[in-house]
């Protein structure tokens, strides 16, 4: 029972500050003014072509393939087998599964592997390659090498040393109404839910957090129409309201 208690607190936990990290960081994102108009170009002329642009950012990785094809492999293998798997997680916590969900578990169930290889090759271009070495920080090597042990510890789970699905199903099912169900007492499953735990602890304060500030980024989100209108941040035009108050105020 306290393996249970033990995980199921640390869990709410995690999941707490998880939510509230992000939730944190994208609201210091949102307040961070962008007194330029600095788009990458060439750049959309109009706020459609901004959304397209971005839309080709996050799901094909747009300017990463222009600039790098071996990274651009690595990370769109990396981040469609992580979403494949996510997805196929979600089961655990549904009693009624969705059909969506049923549709994507014998794709996630090899994306563990195509998530490691990534991630692997990944590892070693900051390792072997100088000028990206040179740049790389413990940090970085760090993240990296939690993503493969999360990885190889739930293949091992799959194909190697099963544990009771139905046991952790229930167990996270629980989480939901605050009650504490039975947890499998196995060790490759302990040491994945830590990692797992770690990450979600970690998330809100590591590089990871450039998923959702991309769409923070004026170099992606700006139209580049600095002729045609004029860019000032939110605090520069409560600077020149203030301004013209107070030049109003000395010619009365």
């Amino acid at each position: 029972m306290f393996l249970s208690v033990f995980f199921g607190v640390l869990f709410w936990v995690a999941t707490l500050v998880l939510v509230l990290g992000i939730t944190y960081k994208v609201f210091i994102y949102w307040k961070v003014p962008a007194p330029l108009k600095i788009p990458t170009t060439p750049a959309p002329l109009t706020k459609r072509g901004v959304w397209v642009r971005m839309f080709k950012e996050v799901a094909l990785f747009y300017s990463l393939f222009r600039s790098n094809k071996l990274l651009w492999v690595l990370g769109i293998l990396f981040h469609y087998a992580l979403a494949l798997i996510i997805l196929r997680h979600v089961r655990y916590f549904q009693e009624n599964v969705w059909f969506i969900i049923n549709i994507v578990q014998p794709f996630g169930k090899y994306a563990g592997f195509l998530m490691v290889i990534a991630l692997i090759g990944l590892l070693l271009r900051r390792i072997l390659i100088d000028r990206v070495r040179y740049i790389t920080a413990p940090s970085d090597r760090a993240m990296l090498g939690l993503l493969i042990l999360i990885g190889i510890s739930g293949l091992t789970m799959k194909f190697v040393s099963h544990t009771d699905i139905l046991m952790v199903k229930t167990f996270f099912i629980g989480l939901r109404t605050f009650s504490f169900h039975p947890l499998p007492a196995d060790p490759i499953l302990i040491v994945h839910l830590t990692l797992v735990a770690t990450l979600m602890l970690i998330f809100p304060i590591s590089k990871l957090m450039h998923g959702p500030g991309i769409f923070f980024s004026p170099t992606r989100n700006q139209v580049d129409n600095p002729r045609e209108k004029r860019h000032l941040s939110r605090w520069a035009k409560k600077l020149e309201t203030q301004n013209k108050l107070y030049l109003h105020e000395l010619d009365k």
